[in-house]
């Protein structure tokens, strides 16, 4: 199943303290975002990659699109205040087909789940990656546990996120109409009554936010290439 992937790396990432775009951060000696980009760029079902940028990052972008030879980003698109902005800008060059929308800052998505969540949005319309939570979840309030909550139904977000084009559009659409800023895209589809479906991804999945997940990030790089004989875009 054929997709194109936006993928919005315009924020700052001021939770890294790198003074810099965190997705520039070097990861086992290559910017994490080439890391990103070699995932989708060496799927054969990618049919483009749509980057929502930082203008003043434009030019270290495609510096390092051409040093690192990747092939399938067809458009640099300005990034607007919110991520959420940034991503509209980017689906809006978009003329058709299943689109997916991937953090810059997940490295380690796996092209399985990529295919499944394709699959899945065309048949269902909109599929997005979790995986369920693990520990125990309390609601706190004033400093004080209010309850435990049921965790069997709960599930950590991730992404990619995946949508037939036209539902993704018009989630995005009505939201600025109405001036609403959501967690996620998968948000923006929900408040519209559009069912989004779960598929089961991974924990290596993770978003790189703190400076302390880059310890977690060089063990995961050495964790694939271990497993998998240098290859870990499989």
């Amino acid at each position: 199943m054929e997709y194109r992937v936006v993928i919005p790396a315009a924020g700052q990432g001021k939770r890294m303290k790198a003074g810099k775009n965190k997705l520039l951060l070097e990861l086992n000696n290559c910017p994490v975002i080439i890391h990103t980009l070699r995932v989708f760029d060496r799927d054969p079902a990618c049919r483009g990659i749509y980057l929502a940028i930082h203008p003043g990052d434009r030019e270290t972008l495609q510096e390092l699109i051409q040093r690192f030879s990747i092939k399938k980003v067809v458009k640099l698109v300005d990034g607007g205040e919110e991520r959420q902005h940034s991503v509209y800008n980017a689906v809006l060059e978009i003329d058709g087909g299943i689109v997916l929308v991937h953090d810059g800052a997940r490295p380690f998505i796996k092209q399985a789940t990529i295919h499944q969540l394709t699959e899945e949005a065309e048949s269902s319309g909109a599929a997005i990656a979790a995986v369920p939570v693990k520990d125990t979840i309390k609601k706190v309030k004033g400093g004080t546990v209010e309850e435990t909550i049921e965790r069997s139904s709960l599930w950590m977000v991730q992404t990619p996120q995946a949508f037939r084009l036209p539902l993704l559009k018009r989630a995005h659409s009505e939201a600025a109409a109405d001036g609403f800023l959501g967690t996620d895209d998968a948000s923006l589809a929900e408040r519209i009554g559009i069912d989004v479906s779960i598929v089961e991804s991974d924990y290596d999945n993770i978003k790189l936010t703190t400076p302390e997940d880059l310890y977690f990030a060089e063990a995961i790089v050495k964790k694939q290439e271990e497993m998998s004989g240098g290859n870990k875009y499989v």
